[in-house]
């Protein structure tokens, strides 16, 4: 999970990072305001940096609403400890050919008490591959007969591999195996929408009420836009009895200070991606105080380039400013928090990409200054300064602090002086999708465990989740191969090859490995994130 990332240090994949986006983060352990009520019921607070751009589950990119909705959806199956479990579903049958899925659903009910069935998740898929509708994560469903074809303009809805079979059955037929297929159905764009509101009202979605009709262990109980939002948990849920906290409370706070002022008051109770962030200057405190949290985290923190931008389009600047980045000391004087220094696009956390393949080396000055020689000579210019670029990041002291520290590392050790430019969370996204940046930072976090959730996105300027303009046709190719490929091994190698060629066009430059950081009341348990870095308040419980 666009960006993604994708607010704070991290946008992602989910599209940025989000977003996905966050990557340090910020806390304390204070006791706080609001556990347990008198009526016995038991409330959580919680914070996120902004106003989530999308509540749709088939348009979300990000990882602010992607944990919302999260939480107020639920997929045919969910991600437990990085393990696969059933969830919508009560059964799964895969055929011997490892192509085709039969999913036998729960008796669950929506929010409103309608039955969920096959056909509400027929609705859902088919709407995100849809061309008009323009979901940037439709790729994510491409491992489905048909979808590929059906979302470019080039195939009917009829040739999808996506069968209601009755009110309870889908069967569903892959164009090949693929073996992360049931930690794809755990993913947001693979939950239902109830189809019988969406038909009646097209922006069901927009507003809290009575249209928002969700399957979750929550439902969207209010939203005061640029404010906050309330998550009451849904009697209609199927496994509603293993529910503990009974409303969540979610402010939207864009500034990491503040929220750790928050926190160090009692008015939150966990602050943490993807629940806010760790402000960079309490970090050594919260340390010091023993109630910091370091977890491995599955994602990169990296700069994209437009590749369509007058001096980014050059490879050799790209490289040159790629290479002109002190990692591990921005890591040790800024981050502080056990990250590791990015050095290609795949993090070392994800399965047989733990090897350093030597693409770039940190802080490597002497070949940044030839490749930029190299770009300038290319460009016709005689001098760095004639480069004049943009730095672009979404509001945040994190994101300014190692903006400013790569900003003078280019500075000092290139002759490259560059502007930075920040904006608020959903004019960023606006202008990094259009290409309106020269270099914009970007957080991708891992939508499952497989190097090909990093790589799919790059397989197309048009992607929703690329924006960088950046394609190659031997790249595409790989990846393609990469997807008929049965033999795991050789799958891994079209893979790493893949990625070869792009760390050699360098669309981006990878900057640090995300680690996620966290505090927390001591009365809140099973808030701990994953190393996808999602928190499912299902299991969230608060003792007294």
């Amino acid at each position: 999970m666009l960006m993604l990332l994708a607010l704070t240090l991290v946008l992602a994949a989910c599209n940025f990072g989000g977003e996905k986006e966050n990557a340090s983060e910020e806390g304390t352990t204070n006791e706080g305001t609001s556990d347990t009520t008198e009526g016995g019921s038991k409330e959580i607070n919680l914070v996120v940096a902004s106003e989530p751009p999308s509540l749709h589950p088939q348009l979300a990119t990000d990882t602010t609403s992607g944990v919302i909705i999260q939480n107020v959806f639920e997929g045919l199956t969910t991600l437990v400890n990085g393990e696969v479990e059933n969830a919508a579903a009560e059964n799964v049958e895969v055929s011997e050919d490892l192509k085709t899925y039969t999913f036998t659903l729960k008796d669950a009910k929506w929010s409103n008490g309608d039955a969920v069935t096959a056909e509400d998740f027929a609705y859902a898929w088919t709407f995100a591959l849809t061309p008009e509708n323009a979901s940037e994560y439709a790729s994510i469903l491409y491992p489905i007969k048909g979808a590929e074809a059906f979302n470019l303009g080039e195939g009917s809805v009829e040739d999808l591999g996506i069968k209601v079979v009755d009110e309870k059955t889908l069967e569903v037929t892959l164009e090949n195996p693929t073996p992360y297929f049931l930690e794809l159905t755990a993913f947001k764009t693979y939950y239902p929408i109830h189809k019988a509101t969406a038909e009646a009202n097209d922006t069901w979605f927009a507003e809290a009420g009575d249209s928002y009709v969700s399957n979750g262990a929550y439902t969207l109980a209010d939203w005061q836009h640029n404010g906050s939002m309330t998550l009451e948990k849904n009697a209609n849920y199927w496994d509603a009895d293993k529910v503990a906290i009974d409303t969540v409370n979610i402010s939207m706070v864009e500034s990491e200070a503040t929220q750790a002022t928050m926190f160090d008051a009692g008015e939150i109770d966990y602050l943490g991606a993807p629940f806010g962030s760790i402000a960079l200057d309490v970090i050594d405190r919260y340390k010091q105080e023993g109630i910091l949290t370091i977890a491995d985290y599955a994602g990169l923190y990296m700069y994209k380039f437009n590749t369509t931008g007058e001096f980014t389009s050059n490879a050799n600047i790209r490289k040159a400013l790629t290479l002109a980045i002190d990692r591990q000391a921005l890591i040790d004087n800024v981050l502080k928090g056990e990250q590791a220094p990015g050095v290609a696009l795949v993090p070392a956390a994800i399965k047989g990409f733990e090897e350093d393949m030597g693409y770039i080396k940190d802080n490597d000055i002497e070949e940044a200054k030839a490749a930029l020689e190299a770009g300038l000579k290319e460009l016709g210019l005689s001098d760095a300064s004639e480069l004049k670029l943009n730095l672009s990041f979404n509001t945040s002291e994190a994101h300014a602090a190692i903006a400013q520290f790569i900003q003078e590392g280019w500075r000092t050790n290139l002759g490259i002086e560059v502007t930075l430019d920040n904006s608020e969370w959903q004019v960023y996204l606006d202008k990094v999708s259009n290409l309106d940046y020269d270099v914009a930072r970007m957080g991708w976090i891992a939508d499952y465990n497989d190097a090909y959730t990093f790589l799919e996105m790059y397989n197309s300027a048009t992607n929703g989740n690329n924006d960088t303009g950046w394609e190659n046709a031997e790249y595409t190719a790989l990846l393609n191969q990469s997807n008929t490929e049965s033999d795991p091994d050789k799958r891994l190698e079209l893979m790493k090859q893949a990625e070869a060629i792009f760390m050699k066009d360098l669309p981006i430059a990878p900057i640090y490995y995300y680690t996620n950081l966290s505090v927390k009341k001591d009365n809140v348990q099973n808030i701990e994130p994953d190393s996808l870095g999602n928190i499912n308040l299902k299991y969230v419980d608060i003792t007294e």
